[in-house]
């Protein structure tokens, strides 16, 4: 079946993991990305590591399948010539260098426009091409404790914390991604390229939502509740009598009685102290040390049992193990295997966005360093005796 974005090719000057999600994302639905490396080294996440599986790292292997890799020494002036003639007939131009480094190498939006005055062009930084902060390096940890999510998350009484995912780079990924296409539908309608510029900061500060909406209220910051929700009880976790811990949500009144019919104790649904919200929220500290040691009576798995068969949203805590072996994930073909030129086969995660006329797939690999050299060099019109010359001077 065709893809969404077959047709559309990417130019992916992009390494670590804000801008590689972003043309992962756009390779999934049929996207030719040619990714532009390093000759010799290549992605810095080739050797983010361990693990390792054989010789490649599994971080850069989980963000790079449906990518074609061409080695470039972008300061050569024989490479620049290279990369031209490929964003001469591109659709997309996707960098996250630091701002002023593609104008600095005369590959930057004028320069690719002036060839290209379709080209949707985006450049994704930490804190955008504008601003004081504009030249500051950025990972994902800083631009979480900058973009006020680690002031959020952690137990009340404890450090502030880092999701355990790059949660940020991931953000900006998606909304590089989201962009993109935006910008082809415009281009699609009035025959307009343009130039995309994605902050990690923008990207963090617009996902505080709901929390940024509560700071507007009373000019009070949010404070950390660890697993808690600053406007619903009981909606968090809580510890099980085999140790392991159970989520629950009771996010209205109507759950609420459904709720005091699962644990047994309907004497709570019309008590004083927590027939509504509002009270429940008052009462946290007392209803929260009272349904904790509940739960500590029985396993998780008879909670579960229980509070699902009265309709009321819970599940347990799984490590990574359990969710690579629940059969919910499984049938939504969230693990997926492909094979590699070098590993065999290797694992991958699904896809996430199930198309019924037009699905993504699993249809590269993630590439070896300058795995596409020749093929990608060939459809230029460079020889074989030029592909090897370019290599001689260190160009790829």
């Amino acid at each position: 079946m065709t893809k969404a974005l077959e047709g559309i090719r990417v130019l992916d000057l992009t390494r670590a993991l804000a801008g590689p999600f972003c043309t992962l994302m756009l390779g999934d639905n049929g996207a030719d990305v040619i990714k532009i490396e390093i000759p010799g080294s290549g992605d810095d996440t080739r050797k983010w590591g361990p693990p390792f599986i054989g010789d490649e790292s599994a971080y850069f292997l989980s963000i790079n399948r449906n990518k074609r890799s061409l080695t470039l020494n972008l300061q050569d002036p024989k490479a620049q010539d290279v990369f031209m003639k490929l964003a001469k007939d591109s659709d997309v131009v996707v960098e996250n260098f630091t701002p002023g480094v593609m104008d600095r190498f005369g590959l930057g939006y004028e320069a690719v426009k002036a060839v290209n005055p379709d080209v949707v062009y985006c450049s994704i930084s930490g804190f955008g091409q504008d601003g004081p902060y504009r030249s500051r390096p950025a990972y994902d940890q800083i631009m979480q404790g900058v973009g006020g999510l680690m002031s959020i998350t952690g137990e009340p009484d404890g450090e502030p914390q880092k999701i355990g995912i790059a949660v940020t780079d991931i953000g900006a990924g998606m909304w590089s991604a989201f962009a993109i296409t935006t910008a082809l539908h415009h281009r699609d309608k009035t025959g307009e390229g343009q130039y995309i510029d994605i902050s990690m900061l923008d990207a963090q500060v617009a996902w505080l939502t709901y929390q940024a909406a509560f700071f507007f209220a009373n000019d009070e910051p949010p404070k950390r509740m660890g697993a808690a929700h600053p406007t619903l009880v009981p909606y968090q976790a809580f510890m099980c009598s085999d140790g392991k811990y159970i989520n629950v949500a009771v996010g209205s009144e109507r759950i609420w009685e459904r709720f005091c019919q699962g644990m047994g104790r309907e004497d709570l649904k019309d008590h004083p102290d927590y027939s509504v919200n509002s009270v429940r929220v008052a009462h946290r500290g007392a209803i929260v040390s009272m349904l904790q040691e509940i739960f500590l009576t029985r396993p998780v798995s008879e909670w579960v049992e229980d509070l699902q068969a009265a309709n009321v949203p819970c599940g347990p805590i799984n490590d990574l193990a359990d969710v690579f072996a629940d059969p919910q994930v499984l049938a939504r073909d969230m693990l997926q295997e492909m094979p590699h030129p070098t590993l065999g086969t290797i694992k991958q995660t699904g896809l996430p966005i199930k198309f019924s006329r037009t699905p993504g797939g699993l249809d590269r690999h993630p590439p070896l360093l300058g795995e596409h050299n020749q093929e990608i060099l060939s459809s230029l019109g460079y020889s074989d005796a030029d592909v090897q010359s370019l290599k001689d001077a260190s160009v790829i």
